[in-house]
C-alpha cells in the first residue's frame, strides 16, 4: 500500500461514529447554496457537439449585428436567454423583449436539420412581435482551407 512508506494511515483521522448535528448543518448549507446560486446551465440539456449551421455563400457579406439570439436544435428544441422554450414561450418572451428594446433584431441559429415548418413558426411569432430575423448560416469551407 502507498500509505505504508511515510505511515500516512496512522495520521488520519479516524471516521466519525454517527451523523451529529453539523452533518446535518452543512447538507443543509450545501442543498441551500445549490438552490440560490446554483446555475440553470449546470443541468440544463445543451447543444450537442455535432451542431452544424446551414452553409450559404456570401453569409459572411451579410452578416448583421442582432439584439437577440435563440438557438434551434434538429430536433426542434428551442434554446433562448431563458433556457430551453416553447413556441408560445417564445412568442411571449419576444413580446416581453421587444417592449424593451428600440429596433429589435433575431439571430436565429438553426441546425441544419430544422425543418422548414419549424422555422416557419418562429419566423411568424419573431414577425408578429415585431423583429428583424436574421438566420445564421456559415460560409462554405474553400479549397484548402482548413474544415471542422
Amino acid at each position: 500500500m502507498i500509505t505504508r512508506p511515510l505511515d500516512l494511515a496512522a495520521r488520519l483521522r479516524p471516521e466519525p461514529r454517527s451523523f451529529d448535528a453539523w452533518f446535518y448543518v452543512n447538507a443543509g448549507l450545501l442543498a441551500l447554496f445549490f438552490t440560490t446560486v446554483g446555475s440553470r446551465y449546470v443541468l440544463a440539456p445543451g447543444l450537442e457537439m455535432g451542431f452544424k449551421l446551414q452553409q450559404v455563400a456570401g453569409a459572411r457579406a451579410g452578416a448583421a449585428q442582432a439584439t437577440h439570439y435563440i438557438t434551434v436544435k434538429d430536433s426542434g428544441q428551442i434554446f433562448g436567454n431563458d433556457g430551453l422554450m416553447s413556441v408560445a414561450q417564445l412568442g411571449a418572451w419576444l413580446q416581453a423583449e421587444a417592449r424593451k428594446t428600440r429596433e429589435p433584431c433575431l439571430l436565429m441559429k438553426a441546425s441544419s436539420g430544422v425543418t422548414t415548418a419549424r422555422m416557419d413558426e418562429i419566423i411568424t411569432a419573431a414577425y408578429a412581435a415585431h423583429f428583424r430575423v436574421i438566420l445564421a448560416a456559415e460560409d462554405p469551407a474553400s479549397p484548402g482551407a482548413p474544415g471542422p
